[in-house]
């Protein structure tokens, strides 16, 4: 499997700020030992360098493997969840296309927004 890092480079995001963020925060607890509901100091900036560097064993790390993987040999290895995790993931991306543009703008900016006021 690719390491997180790779994923993230990729022209694919494979988490979701909305639904993952209960991964996002036990991710950011093991890795960094941050608190995320505790930080009220951490900038966007920071949140986003410390996303991009979350590592394959954590939570979200492992959810990005999931998600993300396209070898036929892994695959096959795959208990049920795993592939029940993965294809639902496609299937929700396969929708998302279908959301109009402006909407999706609209709740990326709400977001930011959320999140600049909650880490300053």
């Amino acid at each position: 499997m690719l390491d997180f890092k790779q994923h993230v480079k990729q022209s694919e995001i494979w988490y979701d700020l909305y639904d993952d963020w209960d991964l996002i925060e036990a991710t950011f607890a093991s890795q960094y030992g941050i608190r995320m509901r505790s930080e009220p100091d951490m900038t966007w900036s920071e949140f986003c360098t410390l996303l991009a560097g979350i590592m394959p064993e954590t939570p979200l790390g492992q959810m990005v493997n999931i998600r993300s993987e396209n070898d036929k040999e892994r695959l096959k290895q795959f208990s049920k969840e795993q592939h029940r995790i993965r294809n639902e993931w496609r299937t929700r991306k396969v929708r998302d296309v279908e959301f109009n543009p402006l909407e999706a703008a609209k709740a990326i900016e709400q977001f930011e927004k959320m999140i600049a006021q909650a880490f300053g």
